[in-house]
């Protein structure tokens, strides 16, 4: 009996006999999570069906009822738009059938005067300047003007 008292105290055996009780209570941990883990999952699995259902059956309406709401911001705007146009146009039939303003735009636009009046049209120098291409491209044959320019856009295109 001495020995197994002994045997009883000894370091290794109390350690043995701690690693087994605690691996009893992790063993009983386990299985209670497992256990709960069990039902939770069913419960968690058909809410995530009834979620996902809803977000299936929903996400075409919403995708359309976002589509026709972005249509119609595009026809607002558009119309606005047009009606801005509209207005611009009647002012400017309104403008037109005013005879002075009628005058004003051939005197500008076509460079009209009116009899005993001279008409001048001043070029600015710095403005107007052709190139020597230009300039000798009048005395070449047409089919010389021709290959020039295609030698030009090839050139560009490098």
């Amino acid at each position: 009996m001495a020995v197994k008292d002994r045997d009883r105290f000894s370091t290794a055996t109390r350690i043995r006999l701690i690693g087994e009780q605690t691996a009893a209570r992790v063993y009983r941990s386990q299985t209670k999570r497992q256990a709960r883990r069990s039902r939770l999952t069913g419960r968690a699995a058909l809410l995530a069906l009834v979620v996902c259902s809803l977000i299936v059956a929903l996400a075409y309406p919403m995708r359309q009822y976002v589509s026709q709401r972005a249509d119609i911001a595009d026809l607002q705007q558009e119309q606005d738009a047009t009606r801005q146009r509209v207005e611009r146009l009647r002012d400017l039939k309104a403008r037109w059938q005013d005879d002075a303003y009628a005058e004003q735009e051939i005197r500008r636009r076509l460079h009209y005067v009116m009899p005993g009046e001279t008409g001048y049209i001043v070029i600015d120098p710095g403005t107007v300047r052709k190139s020597r291409t230009d300039l000798e491209a009048a005395d070449r044959p047409w089919y010389s003007n021709v290959w020039d320019g295609v030698d030009k856009a090839d050139a560009a295109g490098q």
